[in-house]
């Protein structure tokens, strides 16, 4: 029988001081600052609206919102890919990335360039209006969806992102299965993302997936390739969460106390460059939420033709990375250990 997902962690004392400096932990730890290596996922997010307003979210994004990515930049960002060889992936992001008119351009110039796209998709998109013909599209491109569930139960699916949101994913996880996505042995590739419904870590994301995937194939007959698991930052819409329930310094002590060194060279933020609706550049999608720029040289998609040059300069860091270096680590593709 399914229970609620739980998270196992070890007792700790979590009453550190909130906000402390991360750059100070790498140094103690013998690391270095932060550099950048070889650019090779481009991460674009074309804007904040979306047709769902979920608890955590860290973009703090919703249906009344109004950031768009406009032709000019996505042509501008079209433009860096054709110039940068080292990038082997386009992770395109919102918001509902698909709700952007410029949605479509992105995907099929990026796929004619050979470079594999990612959507991030939350699944219940593909039933707005004009949309229905999105996963086709999605499939005949042969773009990696990666698609939020935060669990395999439908009430704690509802308490996080609305109500029947789970019954709408299920529906277009079934949608995606029959077109080939998630299958074993094909190309269309489809893996779910789990973040935790509060202020905890993930549990152990092989064991996670286990679970996923044996209760979604044995309640729905429902097939996915691969589970990643995030840690919920604490920035944006989460961290107002925390703040009115009073979690907040115990969220920060918990992600500073599971610090573990052996995720910083994993972290994604040394291979990716997230570019914003408005073309700014970040050093990932979370800097990018909090307004703090790439850490060194261009700030534009206007100031730059290429990211092959970027290597060896230094990352921006905030508090909020102790997000990423807690437990078995977390990026945008899972665990990092």
């Amino acid at each position: 029988m399914a229970t609620a997902i739980q998270t196992f962690l070890p007792v700790l004392d979590v009453r550190t001081p909130v906000r402390p400096d991360f750059e100070d932990l790498l140094f103690q730890n013998g690391f270095g600052p932060l550099l950048r290596e070889e650019t090779t996922t481009l991460q674009v997010n074309v804007g904040k609206r979306c047709n769902q307003a979920c608890h955590h979210c860290h973009v703090d994004a919703g249906p009344r919102r109004t950031e768009i990515m406009s032709q000019a930049v996505a042509e501008r960002v079209l433009n860096i890919l054709r110039h940068s060889l080292s990038i082997q992936a386009v992770d395109i992001t919102g918001g509902a990335p698909e709700l952007n008119p410029n949605f479509r351009l992105l995907v099929t110039e990026s796929r004619r360039l050979r470079k594999h796209v990612i959507d991030r998709c939350n699944l219940t998109v593909l039933f707005e209006p004009e949309m229905e013909e999105l996963a086709e599209f999605l499939a005949e491109n042969e773009v990696e969806i990666i698609a939020s569930l935060p669990c395999y139960m439908a009430a704690n699916v509802d308490q996080q992102r609305g109500r029947g949101v789970f019954e709408k994913s299920i529906d277009a996880l079934r949608e995606l299965n029959r077109l080939g996505y998630g299958l074993p042995d094909s190309p269309l590739l489809l893996n779910l993302v789990y973040n935790p419904l509060g202020a905890c870590l993930p549990p152990p994301q092989e064991r996670l997936e286990a679970d996923y995937k044996r209760e979604l194939h044995r309640q729905f007959g429902i097939n996915f390739h691969h589970l990643y698991t995030l840690t919920n930052m604490p920035i944006q819409r989460f961290a107002a969460f925390l703040e009115q329930k009073g979690q907040f310094e115990e969220d920060m002590g918990l992600l500073v106390n599971h610090f573990n060194p052996g995720t910083v060279s994993a972290l994604m933020c040394r291979s990716l460059v997230s570019v914003g609706w408005d073309g700014q550049l970040y050093d990932c999608d979370f800097n990018q939420m909090l307004d703090i720029g790439l850490g060194a040289g261009p700030q534009t998609v206007w100031d730059i033709t290429s990211l092959s040059h970027l290597s060896g300069r230094r990352i921006s860091t905030a508090s909020h990375c102790f997000g990423c270096t807690a437990g078995a680590g977390s990026s945008c593709g899972g665990a990092l250990r």
